[in-house]
């Protein structure tokens, strides 16, 4: 049975470990709010801009689809303490790597990027500040390049893996086809541009201009949702830690206050026989 001085040490370590985690916890909650706020805001842009894409889906599936390799592009966390969010995102990826047999993964947080690189498969670049700070900018230049890439026919596929935030206490592993893009209500949209509406400029010009904005806003997106994720993930860990936390507290608390009580007994049973005896 430990000693109550073992057991006083071990309230001690418990309710520093939860002034942690209760930190940890009102920081992931303020920053999967601001995540949230950024992701809610963009939705409108991006549903209305694959709205337009739509109509021209018939000359995109002319002018896209090739034979070369595929890339994957993998979102995780640079930290851990987030529960199994970073897990799950690498089996899917890794799934996806065995469907796919891509020439390049690239890696967007140093969880994906450790776990890629001990199977031999290291990232071509350093994109893990991507994964603590989202940014249309760093979006966009990795699109660019890929873009450059698709079209010059050394890219055949882009895929996106990543968390994709469902709620507060939901983040779930998705894979998502980056390129060749297919525009939302795209079926739907098949036969083309209806002859009713007029399109100026041509649909040419049209998509030459929006096609790179709806690949870097998708990228962009994508960060957004993972990020969002990741903070929900933190936040319910880091609560489940608390909690548990205070059950052991109350646990070592009372299993102190027994022993005491205990000593205590015992001390006053000693004093109670040495005077007997006397």
């Amino acid at each position: 049975m430990p000693s109550l001085k073992e057991i006083k040490g071990r309230i001690g370590s418990v309710e520093s470990t939860l002034k942690i985690t209760g930190a940890m916890k009102l920081v992931s909650s303020a920053r999967l709010r601001k995540a949230q706020n950024a992701i809610e805001a963009m939705r409108p842009y991006e549903h209305e801009l694959n709205a337009m894409l739509a109509p021209l889906w018939h000359e995109m599936k002319d002018s896209q689809g090739h034979d070369a390799p595929a890339v994957i592009i993998a979102v995780s966390s640079n930290s851990s303490l987030c529960g199994a969010f970073n897990n799950n995102v690498i089996e899917r990826l890794r799934k996806t790597v065995r469907e796919n047999n891509p020439s390049c993964i690239y890696c967007i947080g140093r969880k994906v990027a450790d776990a890629m690189k001990k199977a031999g498969r290291p990232s071509p670049k350093d994109l893990n500040t991507l994964s603590d700070h989202p940014s249309y900018a760093g979006a966009s230049a990795l699109a660019d390049s890929l873009l450059e890439d698709f079209n010059e026919g050394r890219v055949g596929k882009v895929l996106l893996v990543y968390n994709h935030f469902v709620s507060s206490a939901k983040q779930e592993p998705v894979v998502e086809q980056l390129l060749p893009v297919v525009p939302l209500g795209a079926a739907e949209k098949a036969d083309g541009i209806p002859e009713d509406i007029i399109m100026e400029p041509s649909s040419e010009e049209l998509l030459s201009e929006l096609l790179p904005k709806s690949v870097r806003l998708k990228l962009f997106a994508a960060l957004l949702d993972s990020s969002a994720a990741e903070h929900a993930a933190r936040t319910v860990a880091m609560q489940t830690a608390t909690d548990n936390g205070e059950d052991l507290l109350r646990e070592l608390t009372l299993q102190y206050n027994k022993s005491r009580q205990q000593k205590i007994t015992t001390e006053i049973l000693d004093l109670a026989g040495g005077q007997i005896k006397e």
